[in-house]
């Protein structure tokens, strides 16, 4: 019995949806990025990216539970000396949802090339409605 390999022309994708309305935003990423990995399929292959393209509507409505809204924070640097800049979780889910989603996902994805081009499938939009309806996504039921 040898070891079944991917590759990268026989990887068929399909189109998943995620409704974020009321879930916990951890929660939500975590099914995203099994999703955009392939862990989910019977032919995951590690070096290969095997992953499907995942659309979350509703990111707004995602909840941070316990104290994260105040007690978390959004940390970057400019690249100059003292240019560290911090965003409260509690803004930075009022200004910006798509970007803490996206930021939850990517830190779950590996941090190397394909990481990388796994998060390029990730659609991310702040209320119900999405513009992929011609690639007939279908609902993840959890």
């Amino acid at each position: 019995m040898s070891t079944y390999m991917a590759k990268k022309g026989d990887v068929v994708r399909k189109w998943y949806i995620l409704d974020a309305a009321g879930k916990p935003l951890g929660r939500t990423a975590t099914i995203a990025a099994t999703l955009l990995r392939g862990k989910h399929k019977p032919t995951y292959t590690p070096h290969v990216d095997c992953g499907d393209f995942v659309i979350i509507i509703n990111t707004e409505k995602a909840v941070l539970t316990g104290n994260k809204l105040t007690q978390k924070y959004y940390r970057r640097h400019t690249g100059y000396i003292g240019g560290l800049k911090e965003t409260q979780y509690k803004k930075l889910m009022a200004e910006r949802p798509e970007l803490a989603m996206n930021l939850a996902v990517k830190g779950m994805l590996a941090k190397n090339s394909i990481g990388r081009k796994q998060l390029t499938r990730l659609k991310l939009f702040r209320g119900p409605e999405h513009k992929h309806a011609a690639q007939q996504p279908v609902v993840w039921a959890e």
